[in-house]
């Protein structure tokens, strides 16, 4: 019974060849994610009405979910919060391949935006509201998480994780900071000005509705990506035997300058936090491709060029590649921190702008900062993948993983590969574990690479025109149709 959820008609709606079963563990066997802190002190107190509030979003889901259209939709509600049958057991997405292969995907997403707005998820596909309401919605929410940052200290997570030398007098400094802000916003909140502060607030189907007590959120997964570990030296000492080989990048002394300041701020802010450094990364990685389709369509609307039509396809399909890097990324949790959304999402405006004047200098400029940020993404990734291989090999892969690699549009991703050899020999990457799912990435990345240089010596140009003869049909005398029959 493909398509269908085998548990409770409330869950969301599944893929086709998407269905559920059940992990079997209780529903009471694991701390509350995070960042509901002291969430525990309050369970009993809110217990009932959480439980009533948990009802009524279920039933309003499933009044929803009836009222439309099949769709998309596997997210967990509330940060990483797991849906429950009908006797409080966990339930998993299995998702059937073309070939008949099973591969249970991981029960949990724990991005910040679990549940709408995202791939594959809730409100896929809509059109959205108007920037006025879409602004005021964001605001409410991020002011929300960033007074529990302050309450509930959640800058700590960083500082004891971090360890370097520049790291620690800067935690130090954040640290009375925090605590000012803190008493600042209790303060507020005891005269009225500000409203209470709820824990539960953001994931009210944190607590199973049948038994008033904290669900599960798959604390054993969270651990172990937890415990996955980066070696910044190791990246450095891979870049620098990638730089003296036959892929040394040469660039302008201020080209190399950005792009070094932008590879130490993320050792430093993301020191043994890989999976957040990853969120940053794809953050950032996607504007240069919305920057150089601005400027395409620039040239085109004022007549100056219309010859690059074919190339923002192009950069089209790069940029869908890094989306899917970056919605993994968040379903495992790398977006969860309010400072780590606060620095990528203004750094990504910036670097947008920035690739803008690159390229109005000098395309060139622009696709070899592209192609030096791209290279470093490659290295990080391989690393990662080799030090992390037995733990990786160990988790499941998010499902936005498996849509994209095996079930997702494989003529955007073949599109953004312009190389011969992905020509005649497309990528069909296996996608059965977190494993497979980081070296997709760094062969993805590896892709990038070869395009940006591609890009550079007008060899893209090329590239593309034997695409197209690829794809143009033969004439029914010619000797490749004769022996085709």
């Amino acid at each position: 019974m493909l398509g269908q959820n085998l548990h409770t008609p409330s869950s969301p709606l599944l893929h086709p060849g998407t269905t559920r079963s059940a992990a079997g563990r209780s529903a009471t066997s694991r701390a509350s994610p995070r960042p509901l802190k002291r969430t525990r002190l309050l369970v009993n107190a809110q217990a009932q009405k959480t439980a009533e509030r948990a009802e009524q979003a279920a039933e309003k889901n499933a009044k929803k979910a009836s009222s439309r259209p099949a769709r998309s939709s596997t997210s967990r509600s509330g940060n990483g919060t797991p849906t429950l049958d009908a006797d409080g057991n966990d339930v998993c997405d299995v998702v059937f391949g073309a070939n008949g292969d099973v591969t249970q995907v991981m029960c949990c997403d724990y991005g910040f935006r679990s549940g709408f707005g995202r791939l594959y998820q809730d409100q896929f596909g809509e059109i959205p509201k108007n920037f006025f309401s879409l602004g005021w919605e964001n605001f409410k929410r991020e002011f929300r998480q960033l007074r529990k940052t302050f309450r509930y200290n959640e800058f700590n997570q960083i500082s004891t994780s971090n360890s370097n030398p520049l790291s620690k007098g800067g935690n130090w400094l954040g640290a009375k900071i925090v605590k000012g802000f803190a008493s600042i916003d209790e303060g507020l909140e005891n005269a009225n000005i500000l409203g209470s502060l709820d824990p539960l607030a953001e994931g009210e189907a944190m607590v199973n509705a049948q038994t008033g007590e904290l669900a599960t959120d798959y604390s054993d997964v969270r651990e172990r990506l937890g415990k996955l570990e980066l070696n910044d030296a190791a990246v450095w000492k891979r870049e620098h035997e990638r730089s003296i080989g036959d892929q040394a990048v040469t660039s302008p002394w201020w080209i190399k300058g950005a792009y070094l300041a932008l590879c130490i701020g993320l050792d430093v802010i993301y020191a043994k936090r890989p999976i957040q450094r990853f969120w940053f990364l794809e953050t950032v990685a996607r504007m240069p491709y919305f920057s150089y389709i601005s400027m395409l369509h620039l040239y085109e609307s004022l007549g100056w060029w219309r010859a690059g039509a074919e190339l923002r396809k192009v950069h089209f399909a790069e940029e869908w590649n890094e989306l899917h890097h970056l919605q993994i990324m968040e379903s495992l949790g790398g977006d969860q921190l309010w400072i780590d959304r606060f620095l990528a999402q203004h750094a990504a405006v910036f670097y947008y702008w920035v690739i803008i004047l690159f390229f109005v200098l000098s395309p060139s400029l622009a696709y070899n900062f592209s192609e030096l940020v791209e290279g470093h993404a490659t290295d990080t990734y391989a690393e990662f993948v080799d030090s992390n291989a037995e733990k990786l090999k160990a988790l499941p892969p998010p499902l936005v993983a498996l849509e994209y690699y095996t079930r997702g549009d494989l003529y955007m991703f073949d599109s953004f590969q312009t190389s011969a050899h992905a020509r005649s020999t497309p990528r069909r990457p296996s996608c059965k574990t977190l494993y497979d799912v980081f070296s997709n990435i760094r062969d993805d990345e590896a892709e990038h690479v070869k395009t940006m240089k591609a890009c550079q010596d007008y060899s893209i140009v090329d590239e593309m025109a034997q695409r197209r003869e690829e794809k143009r049909p033969k004439p029914v005398d010619s000797p490749e149709v004769s022996k085709s029959a």
